[in-house]
Formats: structure tokens, sequence, C-alpha cells
């Protein structure tokens, strides 16, 4: 299938920051207690998370990567699990020291980046991919309506994902002072 030339991976990356805000509505929808709202709700982020690996994979096949993309791609994914990680909060479906804990973390490290760029980019790694899939398939499960006997599966999840969190931190932080000597 020939995709039409107006559609680009950063076409794809807006898109994906565009949508956002109705996976967000889908959640509150009812009070956020509507089963079928909640389900389109996941359907939503589901979908916005995969476009992540999508358009990633896209623009470096094609040869397509832009300083754009590069700059989009990470805001998107933090964009998209901070949307959903507060909502779920203030419906109290997450733990609040979950979500502080990892957007903390998610803009520390951001900035950290942005100001380490003059010694040289520091790439996403592939522990940090991993991790952001993580991070959105642990709290995709908070979006589902679960029955309670699966909470240890999606606070399994989500543990797992904050073990990353901390990991691939540390593992940035790293390569950073690897590069200055």
């Amino acid at each position: 299938m020939k995709v039409p030339s107006f559609i680009t991976p950063n076409t794809l990356t807006v898109t994906r920051i565009l949508l956002i805000p109705f996976g967000v509505y889908m959640l509150f929808y009812d009070g956020g207690t509507n089963t079928r709202f909640q389900l389109i709700s996941y359907a939503i982020f589901f979908t916005l998370g995969m476009t992540d690996i999508v358009d990633g994979k896209w623009a470096r096949q094609a040869n397509r990567v832009t300083a754009l993309g590069t700059f989009l791609d990470p805001i998107a994914d933090k964009a998209l699990i901070g949307a959903a990680m507060i909502s779920l909060s203030i419906l109290g479906r997450f733990p609040w020291w979950i979500t502080v804990f990892i957007l903390t973390r998610e803009i520390g490290i951001t900035v950290f980046r942005v100001l380490a760029i003059k010694d040289g980019v520091i790439p996403a790694s592939k522990g940090g991919k991993i991790k952001t899939l993580m991070q959105n398939f642990g709290v995709g499960f908070f979006i589902l309506p679960l029955p309670t006997w699966l909470d240890w599966f999606k606070y399994g999840f989500i543990s797992i994902a904050i073990i990353l969190t901390i990991t691939t931190a540390y593992d940035y932080i790293r390569a950073w002072q690897r590069s200055r000597h």
C-alpha cells in the first residue's frame, strides 16, 4: 500500500499529540466509571502508543529522520503517558506517587538530555524504548476496567516499569559521563 506523500512519520507524531485529549475525554466520560468509554479510552491510548513504534521505525527505514521528529517524538511519549497517569490519578485509579515519580524522572532526564547536548547527543537507548513500552502497557492496564483479582497483574507490570524508569535514568547519566571522558 502506497502512503500519500503528505503523510510522514512526523505527521503521525503530531497526530498522536493531537489525539491525546480524546483519550482523556473518553476516560473521564460519564464520571470515569462507564466501562464502554474506559475501553474506548484504552483503545485510543493503545493505538497512540503503537503509533510511536510505527513512526520511529518508518522514519528510520525510509531515511526520513528529521530534527523535528527527533524533538517531537519524546514529547509525544511524555504527553501520552503523563495525560493517562494524571487522569487516572485524578479519578483515584492510579497512585499519585507513581505519577509524580515517573513524570519527575521523565522531565528531569529530558532536561538533562537537552542540557547535555553540548557534549554530544545522548540518543534514546533500547532500554529507554522498552521502558516507554512498559510504562504504556502498565498504565494501560489501569485504564482497562479489570476485575480486582487482577490487581496483582497491573501492579506487577507498573512495578517493572518503575524499575526500568530508574535504571534507564542511571544509564543515561552514565552514558553522558562516558562521553565526556
